[in-house]
C-alpha cells in the first residue's frame, strides 16, 4: 500500500469514500456530514494546498487532510489543549472505504502523519469528531489521543476536540 498526496484525478474516488462516510453517519443517526459537506470543491482546495492524502492498494482505499498549521476553530476550546501556544498538526476527514474497514487502514494514514510530524519537529496532532461518532472516538483513544474539551466549527456545530503528543 502507497500513501501519497492527493491529485485532481482522484476528487472523484474521494467523494466515493465521502459519500460511503455521509450514508454509515445517516444509518447511524449520526448528525455529522449530513448537510453537503464536504463537497468536491472542498476536496479540490485541500488537493490545490497539498493538505489531501489518499492511501490505495490498488484503488484508493482511504484519504485524510493532513496539515501542519494553526486551526483557526481550534482557537477556543472548552477544556484545555495539551501543547498551548505551540505549533501542532491536524488530521481532518480521515475516511476509509467501507469494504477495508477493519484492516487498519485508518492506522497507516495516523502513523503516516506521525512520521511527518516527528520528521519536522512538531509536538502535536489535533483532531476533532462528532459527539455520536463512538467509532471515531474509539479509534482515537486506541491511538492514545485524549480529549481536550469541545471546540464549535465555524457552522456553529460542537464537536470533541483530542490531541495525541507525537513520541
Amino acid at each position: 500500500m502507497e500513501i501519497r498526496k492527493s491529485s485532481l484525478d482522484d476528487v472523484k474516488d474521494i467523494m466515493t469514500l465521502i459519500h460511503q462516510a455521509q450514508s454509515y453517519f445517516k444509518k447511524a443517526g449520526i448528525d455529522q456530514w449530513q448537510d453537503g459537506y464536504p463537497q468536491a470543491d472542498d476536496i479540490i482546495q485541500d488537493i490545490n494546498q497539498g493538505k489531501s492524502y489518499v492511501i490505495e492498494d490498488t484503488k484508493i482505499i482511504g484519504t485524510m487532510y493532513f496539515a501542519i498549521e494553526d486551526e483557526p476553530t481550534y482557537h477556543i476550546i472548552d477544556g484545555a489543549w495539551k501543547t498551548a501556544n505551540q505549533p501542532y498538526a491536524v488530521i481532518h476527514r480521515i475516511v476509509v472505504d467501507e469494504n477495508h474497514k477493519g484492516q487498519n487502514i485508518a492506522h497507516q494514514l495516523l502513523m503516516y502523519a506521525m512520521k511527518e510530524c516527528q520528521n519536522h519537529h512538531i509536538q502535536s496532532i489535533r483532531i476533532d469528531t462528532h459527539k455520536d461518532n463512538l467509532s471515531m472516538q474509539r479509534f482515537l483513544t486506541k491511538h492514545s489521543f485524549e480529549v481536550c474539551g469541545e471546540i464549535t466549527l465555524l457552522s456553529g456545530a460542537r464537536r470533541i476536540g483530542f490531541e495525541k503528543i507525537c513520541e
